[in-house]
């Protein structure tokens, strides 16, 4: 293995997602963060640089490394959420770029729902803006765990050291106010570089690290293995082959936690239990296996697995329920109304439900529930209560980001409809009286 490989190999991966409002430089930070931090292929920033050129421009529109779509070229803007890997010694990063326009708030709730930090931008001339807090709430409703303000185009304000306090001041209350554990402002220049990579010259009167250094040293305190134990079934393996006539096994992706050999499980929906036999990684057998390693779990017991089930834990395993509430994001163009049939995806298991009620609309800006909308449209976040024709083994979104959440499908053509996320909202947390102590302790 080269020096190179060694080194990647031993850092750690952060995945994190911009967010911010239209024209505040989203792609052109990420464009700064490629270039400048040399991730950029000498033939992708010839392309850059020519088109830049096609378009007037003297200088290369680093933008135009994350917006791909000849839309997003043509207007300027974002439309769809860019991914792009880069790494440096300390450590990978897959990165979500999202879009600032209110209609496209969905493909930020996509970009977010993997992330274990988002960055916020602000245009320093305009503040904290309605989208800004839009997207402080929808960090907050995903239970991202770091947010970092970015206030940018700080050349346009002389660098001006009150203008940057004021915006951090407003954003962190804003965003403390909603439960985010962890808030950090940090003024740049996405265009002159300021802050991005390299630090300012300009602002002297900024002590804090770089965009780049504070996501190379932003603790990724997640940990799956000590999460609750969830094993969803994707499939039985039954060779019946003359070198294995008894073989069975159920192959899947630990979701979280860690399984080991001679443990009692249960599984889910059908209540029945047994204990672990055996576990297989890889063609050979081990004694522990933790997420999220792909494996085959065999049981001491014959017991009628199918795919969608879940192994969990006996000592910890999640109830089962055909009344699901969630708060969710509705991201088809048409609409979700009270009594709709749909089909609802919970890990690998998918069943029918209705929905019986739309409690409320969230309004982002202010945070305020709009009772009884009757229906929810694109973009649109709201409550609403599921009967699910058979039983399902939820966790709390809060508690599990991968066992909490599910998507909800038009049984006609498959269309994703919404994306919902169980248990309590942030909202409803915050009226409940919950301190910040417990929004620190969220579970990925």
């Amino acid at each position: 293995m080269s020096t190179t490989a060694e080194q990647l190999s031993a850092t750690t991966l952060l995945r994190f997602a911009t967010a911010g409002s239209v024209d505040d430089g989203k792609s052109t930070l990420v464009g700064r963060l490629l270039h400048d931090s040399k991730s950029v292929l000498t033939d992708q920033l010839e392309a850059v640089e020519h088109a830049s050129r096609s378009r007037g421009q003297e200088a290369p529109d680093l933008a135009l490394l994350t917006d791909g779509l000849r839309a997003e070229r043509e207007q300027g803007i974002t439309i769809d959420v860019a991914y792009r890997y880069f790494a440096t010694a300390r450590r990978r990063f897959i990165l979500a770029d999202t879009p600032g326009h209110v209609q496209y708030t969905r493909n930020m709730v996509t970009g977010a729902s993997t992330a274990e930090l988002a960055v916020v931008l602000v245009d320093a001339r305009n503040g904290v803006v309605e989208q800004t807090r839009r997207h402080a709430a929808v960090a907050a409703l995903l239970r991202v765990p770091h947010v970092v303000l970015a206030v940018n185009k700080m050349d346009l304000v002389d660098y001006a050291e009150p203008v940057f306090a004021a915006i951090a001041e407003e954003f962190t209350a804003y965003a403390a106010s909603l439960g985010v554990p962890e808030i950090t402002a940090i003024p740049i220049s996405a265009l002159a570089g300021d802050n991005v990579v390299e630090p300012s010259a300009h602002m002297d009167w900024y002590g804090g690290p770089t965009v780049l250094e504070h996501l190379e040293t932003v603790p990724v305190s997640h940990d799956l293995t000590a999460c609750h134990a969830r094993f969803p079934v994707q499939y039985v393996i039954r060779p019946q082959t003359a070198e294995h006539p008894d073989y069975r096994g159920y192959a899947g992706q630990i979701a979280a936690g860690a399984f080991r050999v001679g443990e009692a499980v249960t599984v889910l929906p059908s209540g029945r239990t047994s204990t672990i036999a055996a576990i297989d990684a890889l063609g050979e057998s081990v004694d522990i296996a933790w997420a999220p390693q792909s494996v085959t779990l065999r049981l001491a017991d014959d017991i009628d697995i199918s795919r969608g089930d879940l192994i969990a834990p006996s000592d910890d395993a999640p109830a089962v329920t055909q009344d699901v509430e969630a708060t969710v994001c509705h991201v088809a163009d048409q609409p979700l109304g009270v009594g709709q049939r749909v089909l609802i995806k919970h890990t690998t298991r998918t069943v029918k439900a209705i929905v019986k009620d739309i409690p409320s609309r969230l309004a982002l800006d202010d945070l305020s529930q709009h009772p009884a909308p009757g229906r929810l449209v694109a973009n649109d976040i709201g409550r609403v209560v599921l009967r699910t024709a058979e039983p399902l083994a939820l966790d709390a979104y809060a508690d599990s980001r991968r066992t909490g959440s599910f998507l909800l499908i038009d049984p006609a053509d498959g269309t994703t409809l919404t994306a919902g996320m169980a248990g309590a909202s942030f909202a409803t947390a915050a009226a409940a009286g919950d301190d910040a102590s417990d929004d620190a302790e969220w579970d990925f």
